[in-house]
């Protein structure tokens, strides 16, 4: 196991909340076509490199950007910093890690100012931002929202090999741990972390990476998941879904999980719960509990523990993916997922034994 990343003497940065992701798709027209089309996110300005997207809620001018690309890969995992001040906190905060940056002061994309970008310790692309134009807030159009309307981006979830390492480092930026999934010989399979007060901004998953497992958008209210389904079904579109819905065990929230063009995973996700109090207690699942992942005990297809994008470094290349040394979530659940529920008092060997008769 590598040694845990060293604490700079530099203060970090501030940071508000996940803020927008930049993804690079292979087809520019199709991934319009899914995200707007579909799942009805709103445009607000596009050319024919790039198309920015927010939710109803938004009032920053994008939470997502869809970049075409020869190899579809995430570009920047961008985070909301509290002032202007805090970019030049993380600057100092990665110079004295080592780590490559680049500062722009009239930014990466449209509608973001001055703003940094990093490749972290963990391999991630990062980017920390303050100023953006402002956009008018949808959230009283009901005129424009469909039935399945996202309101809000809610987290990016991330696959690493070494997850307590990455939950260290990432501590030292100024995120809580709120839930992690671990086993009784203190092996950590993931671990949901937030600076607002939801139960993550980001997680990290134990897996071959450095890759994105998916990103999440909020809805009001799980039927809004439903009507998304339906929608799904009704335009032959299914195929698109890759897992769910469902209740997770796991910050339970209602979810769906789809699959865009390029294989991208997004989340679409609802009715977690308020974490803002500095004593809110760390939940901890048992990685041989199915109901960590699915509240009703349905199994977990193993396309969303294996499968994740690939991320990019500062030039554009993509980022070698090492394998994660430990057990995979996938190799230790395989045979219990989706047959009953562990239930108190009854041993792993015991329940895996009890479900091969």
């Amino acid at each position: 196991m590598s040694s845990p990343i060293p604490v700079p003497t530099s203060p970090a940065p501030d940071i508000l909340r996940c803020a927008y992701m930049e993804l690079v798709v292979t087809d520019l027209a199709r991934s319009r076509e899914f995200y707007v089309d579909v799942l009805g996110l709103v445009v607000t300005e596009e050319d024919d490199e790039a198309i920015y997207l927010r939710s109803f809620e938004e009032f920053i001018h994008h939470n997502l950007v869809l970049r075409k690309g020869p190899v579809a890969a995430v570009a920047a995992f961008s985070f909301r910093v509290r002032s202007p001040e805090d970019v030049d906190a993380a600057e100092a905060f990665y110079t004295e890690l080592g780590c490559p940056t680049d500062r722009r002061a009239g930014g990466f994309v449209k509608g973001i100012g001055d703003s940094l970008r990093v490749v972290d310790p963990l391999g991630f692309p990062y980017e920390f931002f303050y100023e953006t134009t402002h956009v008018e807030r949808l959230a009283w159009r009901y005129d424009l929202q469909s039935p399945g309307a996202l309101v809000r981006l809610d987290h990016f979830n991330q696959v690493t090999p070494e997850v307590p390492r990455a939950v260290g480092f990432m501590e030292s930026l100024g995120f809580r741990v709120t839930e992690d999934i671990r086993d009784d010989q203190g092996t950590v399979y993931a671990a949901w972390i937030r600076r607002k007060p939801t139960v993550h901004d980001t997680a990290m998953t134990g897996g071959d990476g450095p890759r994105m497992h998916h990103v999440a958008f909020a809805t009001h209210e799980k039927h809004n998941i439903i009507a998304i389904c339906d929608k799904l079904g009704a335009l032959r579109l299914s195929d698109h879904i890759e897992r769910g819905p469902g209740r997770h065990g796991v910050s339970n929230a209602f979810y769906l999980y789809l699959r865009d063009p390029d294989g991208h995973r997004v989340e679409i996700y609802t009715q977690d719960y308020y974490t803002g109090d500095p004593d809110n207690p760390l939940v901890s699942w048992d990685v041989h509990d199915n109901q960590r992942r699915d509240w009703w005990g349905n199994a977990v297809v193993p396309s969303w523990y294996t499968d994740a994008s690939l991320v990019l470094d500062l030039e554009g290349n993509v980022q070698p993916v090492v394998k994660r040394a430990e057990p995979s979530e996938l190799e230790e659940t395989i045979g219990a997922d989706g047959f009953s529920y562990t239930r108190k008092g009854e041993t792993t060997e015991g329940f895996k034994l009890g479900h091969q008769l």
